[in-house]
């Protein structure tokens, strides 16, 4: 295949798959590390609903995703992935992975911004009557939201790296087509190319993600 039909046959496609596995488990993966964070603050020690048990049992599971390899983690999911959507194939089949393995780093970085939020707003809040929801919500997310963006931000680029990846199993998108018309053909005018769109990607995601913060901030 030439340099102008990758341009022209596999490119547009490939960038599409793309966007698909970075869009669809950045939502997903989100809204599990934000519950799994809310949990992990109000569980702690000298939190709203203070609860060891819950705390270290979330925490160590949390943990233990986090430390395995995306690689491994792929093959280690294949037989939940084809319960969940039928297949281990695919870029549909691919979101299940890139959303387990992406929500626990997710929850950290939002665990971390909750905590940051000054103490003394949210034992004013308590002391006006706010119930624990209305502090979760109106004081905590909110005070923490600039750096719950900046957390997002940088997990979505770590999405773009795990769909990469995710093109050894199949996946598609840009890492299948660095890897098959690229690397393995020795075309290294597809491989530039590539790459280059990757760093394109980065930097308009990190672009729009620091719109965003300066705005909320």
């Amino acid at each position: 295949m030439s340099f102008n039909e990758y341009i022209t046959n596999l490119f547009p496609p490939a960038i599409l798959q793309t966007l698909y596995m970075i869009i669809v488990p950045t939502v997903l993966a989100s809204i599990m590390g934000f519950v799994m964070a809310i949990i992990l603050v109000i569980t702690k020690d000298g939190g709203l609903k203070p609860n060891k048990t819950v705390n270290r049992v979330l925490g160590f599971v949390v943990n233990v995703i986090r430390s395995f390899p995306f690689m491994i983690l792929i093959f280690a999911m294949i037989p939940l992935t084809r319960l969940i959507v039928g297949t281990s194939i695919g870029e549909t089949a691919a979101i299940v992975p890139i959303t387990i393995g992406s929500a626990p780093f997710i929850a950290r970085l939002m665990e971390s911004a909750l905590d940051e939020v000054d103490k003394g707003l949210i034992e004013a809040a308590k002391s006006f009557g706010a119930t624990n929801t209305q502090i979760i919500f109106k004081v905590m997310v909110k005070e923490a939201m600039p750096s719950i963006v900046s957390g997002i931000t940088l997990s979505v680029i770590s999405i773009l790296s795990y769909t990469a990846m995710a093109g050894v199993v199949g996946a598609g998108g840009l890492g299948n087509v660095a890897l098959t018309y690229g690397y393995s053909s020795f075309d290294y005018n597809v491989m530039t190319f590539t790459v280059i769109a990757l760093v394109i990607i980065v930097q308009i995601i990190q672009g729009l993600g620091d719109i965003v913060y300066k705005k909320i901030k």
